[in-house]
């Protein structure tokens, strides 16, 4: 798994598991799978509870409108999982670096991952970059990777949604 400069990879990925939350930790995994993660790990019986945990404490992240608190929390979860970095090469990706111990755990890697990719994501793009859909009622988590850091909406779908809504209001 490579974390872009951005962090871009680990942020879509919280995201994804946040907004549609897979039935079990096969699903999980495979969708690490999908979206380029490359390493699989041993199952435990816990580990889809554990996820969803580590996802649950990634949307206290996302829900904390103070840019401080928001920090405050983000380095409590780094502190839990990261380590100092390390040089890997494995499963044909190349050498790359890991933030992580060598622990074989899902629940334990995406914490290290999601959490250092959402911290390199606000550092390098703007803390304000991750939030929820501003189309009501949707809750979903709009992770923006945009260039011009205007993305409001988690799809084209609410973005048209709220657009009616803002035209129906004028009273056109």
């Amino acid at each position: 798994m490579h974390l872009n400069p951005y962090g871009e990879y680990a942020v879509l990925l919280a995201a994804s598991l946040a907004n549609d939350w897979p039935e079990d930790r096969a699903a999980i995994e495979q969708r690490t799978l999908d979206m380029g993660m490359t390493m699989t790990f041993p199952p435990a019986s816990d580990d889809h509870e554990r996820i969803r945990a580590v996802i649950d404490d990634w949307l206290a992240i996302v829900d904390e409108p103070d840019h401080d608190a928001r920090a405050v929390l983000l380095n409590a979860q780094l502190a839990e999982a990261a380590a100092y970095p390390r040089l890997t090469n494995h499963d044909g990706e190349g050498w790359h670096l890991h933030y992580r111990d060598d622990v074989p755990s899902l629940p334990f890697v995406l914490r290290a991952i999601i959490n250092l990719g959402t911290s390199l994501h606000l550092v390098t793009r703007g803390m304000s970059r991750l939030a929820r859909c501003e189309a009501s009622p949707c809750t979903n988590v709009v992770a923006d990777v945009t260039r011009n850091g205007r993305q409001r909406f988690c799809s084209v779908r609410c973005a048209n949604r709220a657009a009616v809504r803002r035209h129906r209001a004028r009273g056109i």
